[in-house]
């Protein structure tokens, strides 16, 4: 299947560059998959969609302030580097730029006597080993001299407003410290927000779970590749990224009594999807457990497990923008697509929501 089926025309402006002034208020369209047409709602609406009985699949993974900002010794030159993951304590896989001129031995200041590290190796696909001194606790002190790893889109789209002050500024502000996190977080480890839960309100849950609908949480650490596109032309020749999640033996019997009660099992985000489906059998039933998945899901797949999806507009070409019509079909995703932009959605991470029944 070639990748250029899954293109759209976006126009800049509507790239959400910051979040709805309250989580629930934001737009809903409302996708369904009976033919019904489309519906244009409002994100407070959805208990309205929902049914006694249906399980909310949502991912808790919390967002670290994962970019960093310092100035290389020797030389003295701006260093911006992304955690990726933790090898061990104070060692972490991370993406550096700029890359080609760090070398083995290197030194990055972050925060004078407060947070140093070193290039203590180079892996295959052009990230860096760093080793770290920390002065203090890990968490508190990578809390202070850390900042949000927002999006390139909205950095892009900050720097472009005039909302940066230079090219080294990341952008981040007070409010994403808070917004670009859902109320739910709990478990470190993400470098990009799951973002179809950015909309929920702890009013909104605790709504939910008094009309009967059941909240399920599971993890999975995003990573900075689900903002990769897809650039080759046949999608089945897309290398896809590796992320780890955890779904505990509670979460996945939750979800199987459901299935075996026929219950709606709605995921929230297309994280969600990628832990639902990669940890089920051919029957649907999932299992609990930590891992990896590298699953790529895209026109043609069979779900086993999901129902009914919970989603943001994705980025044009991306695994998750075909994700989302694996489910619904892309004939009618790309036409709700095209209906958002004429309607004037708000797209991307910190933009409205989709809901697909």
């Amino acid at each position: 299947m070639n990748s250029s089926l899954f293109d759209y025309e976006l126009p800049p402006g509507l790239i959400a560059r910051h979040p709805a002034p309250e989580r629930s208020d934001s737009r809903m369209l409302v996708v369904n998959r009976a033919g019904s047409g489309i519906e244009h709602r409002r994100f407070f609406e959805l208990p309205t969609f929902l049914h006694t009985g249906d399980v909310l699949v949502l991912n808790n993974s919390r967002v670290i302030p994962a970019r960093l900002i310092g100035r290389r010794l020797p030389g003295g030159g701006i260093v911006e580097a992304l955690l990726l993951k933790e090898r061990e304590h104070l060692v972490w896989e991370a993406m550096v730029r700029p890359g080609k001129k760090m070398r083995i031995g290197d030194r990055i200041v972050f925060k004078p006597r407060v947070l140093e590290g070193e290039i203590t190796g180079y892996l295959e696909r052009g990230e860096r080993l760093i080793r770290f001194d920390c002065a203090g606790d890990w968490h508190n002190v990578i809390e202070s001299v850390g900042h949000v790893p927002l999006p390139p889109y909205i950095v892009k789209a900050r720097r472009d407003a005039g909302e940066a002050k230079s090219s080294a500024d990341p952008a981040d502000t007070v409010e994403d410290r808070e917004r670009y996190q859902t109320v739910y977080a709990q478990h470190e480890g993400s470098v990009a927000a799951p973002t179809a839960g950015l909309h929920f309100t702890t009013d909104m849950l605790a709504r939910l779970e008094a009309m009967g609908v059941q909240c399920v949480f599971a993890t999975l650490h995003v990573g900075p590749g689900t903002f990769k596109p897809v650039t080759e032309e046949r999608i089945e020749d897309h290398v896809m990224h590796s992320e780890p999640y955890v779904i505990t033996e509670e979460a996945a019997g939750r979800i199987n009594q459901a299935r075996a009660e026929s219950r709606r099992i709605v995921a929230v985000g297309t994280t969600s999807v990628r832990i639902l489906e990669s940890c089920a059998d051919e029957a649907g039933r999932v299992r609990s457990g930590t891992g990896e998945t590298s699953l790529m899901i895209a026109p043609g797949y069979r779900f086993r497990c999901v129902d009914a999806l919970i989603t943001n507009f994705h980025l044009p070409r991306s695994t998750l923008l075909m994700l989302v019509c694996a489910l619904a079909g892309r004939d009618a995703i790309l036409g709700a697509y095209r209906e958002a932009v004429h309607e004037e959605y708000r797209f991307y991470s910190y933009g409205d929501a989709m809901l697909i029944v």
